[in-house]
């Protein structure tokens, strides 16, 4: 018997986990009425800011008594912000279960050199138990863990008469997963993630008890320019109109725009969340179907909908060393983007070996639906190759 490659390709074969596939229909068309060559200080380009902040409280569903700002530096820069402006004033809890929750715990650890922090981790597939967390403290944490296929099931673990302030890294659930507003002091994304946008845009959502810290208490470290939020112990409230700290790109202001505008069109959230797990529903029945792949996360409850990861279950391939099997996993991915039907989708550098396949709301089922049919063929093309090597 041989293994016929599949006969159909993803019509759209960009599975990247950031930055994302664009929304369906896009074009550069789209971008058309950007204000180009006008300073973003001027008047069109205040109120292209201010309606982009206008457009993601209303598709977000952010409280009305909620902060949102664009900031520098993707969302990296949001959480540094946030990081470097609350975190000094009581303990912090930081949780990590993946790599960009390790690299905020190395922030608070070794840069801002936090004395009283206590660090909780979890192995990639897994997160920790929340019933330990000290919310006496302030609590930093990633909503979903974007290189290791988790999430956290939802916000119930975190009490509403909390002391400390609870600081989200939410790049990869925003506009995916619904967020527990009440919960959630400090919340950061980047545009990059569920809606496509581009990259170097931070977006950072501020609680009133997360501007009461603000105004309240001042770091004992110095605080850089691109970071501070606050003058004469004052928020600066134009921050959070669309005055931003730094130069935006209009370019990308707009491609912002425009996702918003399309997550109206088909619904808002609700759509955006249904888009997405439709898509991992439609790799679980995959999984599902074969005993040779299984999810990273086993627990379906913590499963991330975005950033899906898969590992190679097989016996065969389990028995090989891990350079080896890390081999065979690359070995699957190359031989599905050498055909052009399916782009970045191998496991995060730092993750176990295997697949890691964005199923966010701008990527369509039928296309994850058909990259299946090739993850299949490039398996057991992998696994003869096995064979014969054996």
């Amino acid at each position: 018997m041989t293994n016929a490659m599949p006969g159909q390709k993803p019509a759209n074969p960009l599975f990247s986990s950031g930055p994302c596939a664009k929304r369906p229909g896009w074009s550069l068309d789209a971008l058309k009425d950007a204000p180009l060559g006008r300073s973003h200080r001027a008047k069109p380009g205040k109120a292209k800011l201010k309606l982009a902040i206008d457009l993601t409280r209303e598709v977000l569903q952010v409280p009305a008594d909620y902060r949102i700002a664009i900031v520098p530096a993707s969302d990296t820069g949001a959480v540094e912000m946030a990081m470097w402006s609350l975190l000094g004033a009581r303990g912090v809890d930081m949780l990590a279960w993946e790599s960009f929750g390790e690299g905020w715990v190395t922030d608070a650890i070794k840069q801002l050199k936090l004395k009283d922090a206590r660090v909780l981790k979890a192995g990639y597939g897994d997160i920790v138990d929340l019933s330990t967390i000290n919310f006496d403290n302030d609590v930093v944490f990633t909503w979903n863990g974007t290189t290791s296929g988790v999430r956290v099931p939802d916000g119930d673990w975190i009490p509403a008469d909390r002391a400390g302030l609870t600081i989200c890294d939410a790049t990869s659930a925003a506009f995916a997963q619904r967020l527990d507003w009440p919960k959630l002091d400090v919340v950061t994304f980047s545009w990059q993630k569920v809606l496509g946008g581009e990259a170097a845009h931070g977006m950072l959502i501020l609680s009133p008890r997360a501007v009461e810290r603000l105004e309240s208490y001042t770091p004992a470290w110095p605080m850089p320019k691109i970071f501070r939020m606050t003058k004469g112990g004052k928020i600066t409230e134009g921050l959070f109109e669309g005055e931003t700290i730094n130069t935006p790109s209009m370019l990308c202001v707009e491609d912002y725009i425009d996702a918003l505008q399309w997550a109206k069109r088909i619904g808002g959230l609700d759509a955006l969340i249904a888009r997405a797990d439709a898509n991992t529903k439609m790799l679980a029945d995959f999984v599902a179907q074969n005993d040779w792949i299984a999810f990273l996360a086993k627990d379906g409850s913590i499963r991330s909908n975005t950033s899906v990861c898969l590992v190679f279950s097989d016996p065969a391939v389990q028995a090989l060393p891990a350079d080896a099997q890390a081999a065979f996993a690359k070995a699957v991915a190359g031989a599905i983007e050498k055909n052009g039907a399916g782009f970045d989708i191998g496991a995060y550098r730092d993750a176990p070996p295997g697949l890691r396949i964005w199923c966010g709301a701008t990527v369509e089922t039928a296309d994850v639906q058909a990259l299946t049919h090739w993850i299949a063929w490039a398996f057991a093309e992998a696994k003869a190759g096995l064979a014969k090597a054996a």
